[in-house]
C-alpha cells in the first residue's frame, strides 16, 4: 500500500531517504531501502509515478529489461509499484523541490513548491534528464489563465464537470483524457494538426467511434488565440485550412509534451559535469556533497552506460551506502531474499 502526502504540509515529514524522482531507478531505490528496513519519501513533478516511462512511453516495448522480452514502460511501472508495495511508500507527487538545506546535524531538509518540508537522512537525486516542465502554446496574455482555466495536466477532475472543454495534442496523454472525460463534461473538442495522432491504436480508434456517434468534436487544426478575462476563458481562436474561427469553450487542457531540464538542481552546489550530470563515485554513487546520492541516468561516472538496469545496480549501492548515514550505530549484514527469513518478513512472503 502507498501513501500520497497531502501538499503544504504543516510540519515536516521525517524519513530515511528523500527519493527525488519517482522513475523506475526511483521506484527500485525503495525496494533496496526497504529490505534494509529504511523509509522513503518520493517526489516528482509529474502527477504519477514511473518518469519518463509512464510520461513519455507508456506503450513503447522495452526489450533490455533482465527477463523481460519486451515489456512496456507503463508495465514496468506497474510491476515496480507492486514490487515495493510490501514497504508502503510515501509519494509526494505534482511536487518540484525548490531548496535543499542540510542541518548542523547533518540530516537533509527538503522543500517543495506545494509548501512541503521533508526531514531525511539521506537525499537520492533520480531525477533522470533533470526535471519535467511543461511544454507550453506561444499565445499572448496566456499566463492569465494558466492554473484558472487553461491546464497541462488533470490534478483535479472535477474542475472540469460540466464544462464546455477543449484539448490539444495528439498523444497518449491527450487521447487518455479525451476517452477520461467525454463523460464528465457537458462538450468536449480535440484539436490536433493532423488526423494523424501519436497514441496507442484503441485509443485513436475509440476516439474516431465517439466522433461518429456525436458525442465528440474532432477539428483538424492549431491554436491560434484565448478569449476572456480575469482569467477566465471564454472562447479559443483556433487556424485551420480554412482561416480562423472561434470556439466557445470555458476550460483548456494543453498536451505539448515537456521540457527537460536539470532545474533546481543546478543550484544545489553539487559537482556537475558540463552542467547537466551529477558526478558520483562507482562506491555507492554519492555525490560530492555528503549524504547525497545520484542513481540513474542524472549521475556521470567513467563508462556510464544510460540504461534502465544500470540505475537498479546503483540504487543498490546507494542504498547500502545510505544505512550506514541513517542508522550509524547499527552493523549492516548482507542477506539475500531467498534465504533470509527477515527479508522475507519485511516482503511479507515469510
Amino acid at each position: 500500500m502507498s501513501h500520497q502526502i497531502p501538499p503544504s504540509a504543516t510540519t515536516p515529514h521525517a524519513f530515511d531517504v528523500a527519493i527525488i524522482g519517482a522513475g523506475p531507478t526511483g521506484l527500485f531505490a525503495v525496494f533496496e531501502l526497504g529490505l534494509l528496513g529504511l523509509n522513503a519519501v518520493l517526489i516528482d513533478t509529474l502527477d504519477k509515478p514511473g518518469g519518463q516511462c509512464a510520461e513519455l512511453y507508456p506503450e513503447k516495448p522495452i526489450y533490455d529489461i533482465p527477463s523481460w522480452p519486451v515489456i512496456s514502460g507503463q508495465e514496468l511501472t506497474d510491476k515496480l509499484l507492486e514490487q515495493i508495495a510490501p514497504f508502503a511508500p510515501h509519494f509526494a507527487l505534482s511536487r518540484l523541490v525548490t531548496h535543499l538545506g542540510k542541518r548542523p546535524d547533518g540530516r537533509f531538509v527538503v522543500h517543495t513548491n506545494a509548501g512541503d518540508v521533508f526531514d531525511a537522512a539521506a537525499v537520492f537525486i533520480a531525477a533522470g534528464a533533470g526535471s519535467f516542465t511543461p511544454r507550453r502554446p506561444k499565445l499572448d496574455g496566456l499566463e492569465a489563465f494558466e492554473n484558472r482555466s487553461v491546464f497541462y495536466a488533470v490534478r483535479n477532475r472535477a474542475e472540469f464537470t460540466g464544462r464546455d472543454l477543449l484539448i490539444v495534442g495528439g498523444g497518449d496523454s491527450a487521447l487518455d483524457w479525451t476517452l477520461d472525460l467525454v463523460k464528465d463534461v457537458r462538450s468536449l473538442t480535440l484539436v490536433h494538426r493532423s488526423d494523424r495522432f501519436r497514441a496507442a491504436p484503441a485509443s485513436i480508434a475509440a476516439m474516431q467511434d465517439l466522433v461518429a456517434q456525436g458525442r465528440l468534436r474532432f477539428i483538424e487544426g492549431e491554436l491560434a488565440g484565448l478569449e476572456g478575462e480575469a482569467g477566465d476563458l471564454r472562447a479559443v481562436r483556433l487556424k485551420n485550412k480554412e482561416g480562423l474561427q472561434t470556439l466557445a469553450v470555458d476550460r483548456l487542457l494543453a498536451f505539448f509534451g515537456l521540457n527537460i531540464e536539470l532545474g533546481p538542481i543546478a543550484d544545489w552546489g553539487l559537482d556537475l559535469a558540463d552542467g547537466k550530470q551529477i558526478k558520483v563515485d562507482t562506491e555507492g554513487f554519492a555525490t560530492s556533497t555528503q549524504g547525497i546520492f545520484a542513481i540513474g541516468d542524472i549521475n556521470h561516472y567513467p563508462g556510464k552506460l544510460k540504461l534502465i538496469l544500470s540505475g537498479f545496480h546503483e540504487a543498490a549501492l546507494a542504498s547500502h551506502a545510505a544505512f550506514k548515514i541513517a542508522r550509524p550505530d547499527q552493523k549492516l549484514r548482507f542477506q539475500y531474499t531467498t534465504s533470509s527469513s527477515e527479508l522475507q518478513t519485511r516482503l511479507k512472503v515469510a
